[in-house]
């Protein structure tokens, strides 16, 4: 304690910390799925060690004496945003502190395809690609694929680490040559080097021999149980009347291309699904499904009260 002019008194209590750090994470980030388990190691190169710690309010590890490594460990990433702290006292009263890079990130429950006009030659029409709940968006991409050849991707600026739902939107100009074509979207998160991580989700793309046949599946629950209604291109009509087009499965004839439309309804609400069929070159149909497929499988959603497929 110093006594100075005024009666003014300054206390200094212990020692400033360290500018520089003897210590080293390993791995020194981690990328986690939401759920999962993952461990890391704190080591001290300095000889003046007295001990080790971790602060965290999942798996903190409390000052270890006489130590020069020490683990970190979750069994179950209970959160979207963490970020464990490694700290390090020495003999002469230091303390060094470094905090582990943590992202935790989720796959996208479905990715699925969405027309958002009708495709008439010579006019533009856009498709809609649905990421439902990815995290962390910040780090997604959205790729667009005609073919082997991609047309677009995009980005998205979103804080959040918490998941979330993005659209992307594809706009393009019909041609015949485009005729049976196969398009289609992708969702992949960019926190892996390139092969490593696990697989993109894409959206469903089917391409089936004329003359073969095709199955539009409608089915959707809800309470009450919904009613069906199908539109169909205008030259199908003849082929309507003959047919029962009110269940929820359609097996309409490969010979009719176009733009067949399902509806559901009940009490609570009304959504409805888009099948575009085309007929391809070489004598081949393709068949765009716009469902919400899960990693390549088909994925039916079941919603109390309102309908949904």
């Amino acid at each position: 304690v110093f006594r100075l002019p005024y009666s003014l008194y300054f206390i200094f209590l212990g020692k400033l910390v360290s500018t520089s750090c003897s210590l080293e994470l390993s791995p020194p980030r981690v990328v986690v799925r939401f759920g999962d388990s993952f461990s890391a190691n704190c080591t001290s190169s300095s000889d003046q060690t007295e001990g080790i710690g971790w602060e965290s309010p999942y798996g903190g590890v409390d000052l270890t004496l006489g130590v020069s490594s020490l683990l970190f460990k979750i069994d179950s990433v209970p959160e979207w945003e963490i970020g464990p702290i490694c700290y390090v006292n020495s003999r002469d009263g230091d303390q060094c502190t470094e905090v582990l890079p943590v992202t935790v990130y989720k796959m996208p429950d479905s990715v699925s395809l969405k027309n958002l006009s009708t495709v008439e030659e010579g006019q533009q029409f856009a498709i809609q690609c649905d990421v439902v709940n990815v995290a962390p968006a910040r780090h997604l991409s959205v790729l667009w694929h005609k073919g082997n050849y991609i047309m677009k991707s995009e980005i998205f600026d979103e804080s959040s680490p918490s998941p979330v739902s993005k659209s992307s939107v594809l706009t393009l100009t019909a041609h015949r040559d485009d005729d049976g074509a196969e398009i289609w979207c992708e969702a992949k998160l960019n926190l892996w080097p390139e092969e490593q991580g696990p697989p993109p989700v894409r959206s469903e793309n089917l391409e089936m021999t004329v003359g073969s046949k095709i199955s539009l599946n409608c089915t959707a629950r809800g309470n009450p149980i919904p009613s069906y209604h199908w539109e169909f291109p205008n030259f199908t009509q003849v082929w309507n009347r003959s047919h029962d087009v009110n269940h929820p499965i359609l097996t309409p004839s490969s010979k009719f291309p176009g733009i067949y439309t399902c509806t559901a309804s009940n009490s609570q609400g009304t959504v409805t699904k888009y099948f575009i069929i085309t007929e391809a070159p070489r004598k081949f149909l393709a068949v765009h499904k716009f469902i919400f497929p899960y990693c390549y499988a088909f994925l039916y959603l079941v919603i109390l009260c309102a309908v949904i497929f």
